[in-house]
């Protein structure tokens, strides 16, 4: 048998913290897991190797031991073999193999069978013969079987539970879909995520990231991420539903004797629209087809509702106010004689 460095397995310094080991195993274990890599074999077996080498440093007590015995580990087999008196292996790990799956933390480890074991290695030894000499290995053939199972349901997986955050978008940025990067932690490992936002997306709705809640712990998986679409207000435009409410200013002489406006849509068309004559103001038109996009069917859109805003005049030139005096005069003109 030979001598395993398992802060080499694992990529640290012996003077590592626990929380070190921690975000080094959860690095390696997510790199090599078999569900990653399926028919892999050198990446199975060194999902076993990182395994094992976690569950004797993420163990005070074990880490302990095996600190003391280092290199000398041999020496004390043969000077504490079963039956010699002193170290007996056997009652060194207990009743199983404890493997932490999903980054889940020492403490939420569950003790494996044998058969659960044979599953997810096959007929390979999960654990070295080091490991089995110093550590155990087996499951206890004296343990009740009611309490074994006991003890694995207390232990069982749970999957991580899903989170859910909110992200303010500006109407550009629904109307034409946009990427967002985030930087997610997990027990302080932190890490940018890329987010595609949709075209089209609503205030309130949610955009799934999968995989990227909670943790899982057992081997579970981890929750979903669920992004809530806050819409901030825009200047031009108001929404509702699929469409678009904007108020388009046109002069006063436009809106007595007809004529065109250019309107603004927000996918950033300039349209001309036609204003006939004597248009009254806040008298709305529709521009079909030129309001939000439909979420997941981006080609279909709704309209836009532009309401005429007449401006009225603020000064008058004198060449002005004499055209409006004839106006006037014009209008008393027309009116019916009194009764």
């Amino acid at each position: 048998m030979d001598f395993k460095d398992y802060y080499s397995t694992l990529g640290v310094a012996k003077t590592a913290t626990s929380k070190e080991l921690k975000q080094a195993y959860r690095k390696l274990a997510r790199k090599h897991h078999p569900d990653v890599n399926l028919g892999d074999k050198s990446a199975e077996s060194r999902f076993k190797e990182i395994n094992e080498a976690y569950e004797v440093l993420g163990d005070p007590a074990k880490r302990k031991k095996y600190d003391e015995l280092g290199a000398n580990w041999r020496m004390y087999e043969q000077a504490g073999a079963p039956g010699q008196g002193g170290f007996d292996p056997s009652q060194a790990g207990g009743g199983g193999w404890n493997v932490n799956f999903g980054g889940g933390s020492p403490g939420g480890t569950r003790t494996m069978t044998e058969d659960e074991m044979r599953e997810m290695f096959g007929d390979a030894n999960p654990f070295s013969d080091f490991f089995k000499t110093f550590f155990g290995g087996g499951m206890n053939a004296d343990e009740p079987r009611g309490r074994a199972r006991g003890a694995r349901g207390a232990r069982a997986a749970r999957a991580g539970r899903d989170v859910e955050q909110e992200i303010e978008l500006g109407l550009e940025d629904a109307y034409h879909g946009t990427m967002r990067r985030f930087s997610i932690r997990h027990d302080g490992d932190s890490r940018t995520v890329d987010v595609r936002i949709p075209a089209g997306v609503s205030d309130g709705s949610r955009v799934r990231v999968s995989g990227e809640g909670e943790e899982g712990s057992g081997g579970a998986q981890s929750g979903d991420l669920y992004l809530r679409i806050r819409l901030a207000p825009h200047p031009r435009f108001e929404r509702k539903g699929r469409d678009l409410h904007a108020r388009v200013p046109i002069p006063l002489t436009t809106a007595v004797l007809g004529g065109e406006t250019e309107v603004q849509t927000l996918g950033g068309k300039s349209l001309r629209l036609k204003i006939p004559p004597t248009t009254q103001n806040g008298q709305v038109f529709r521009l079909k087809g030129h309001g939000m996009p439909a979420a997941g069917k981006p080609a279909e859109h709704g309209d836009l509702y532009a309401t005429v805003d007449v401006q009225l005049p603020r000064q008058l030139t004198p060449e002005q106010r004499k055209h409006f005096e004839a106006l006037q005069k014009l209008e008393a003109g027309t009116k019916s004689p009194a009764a």
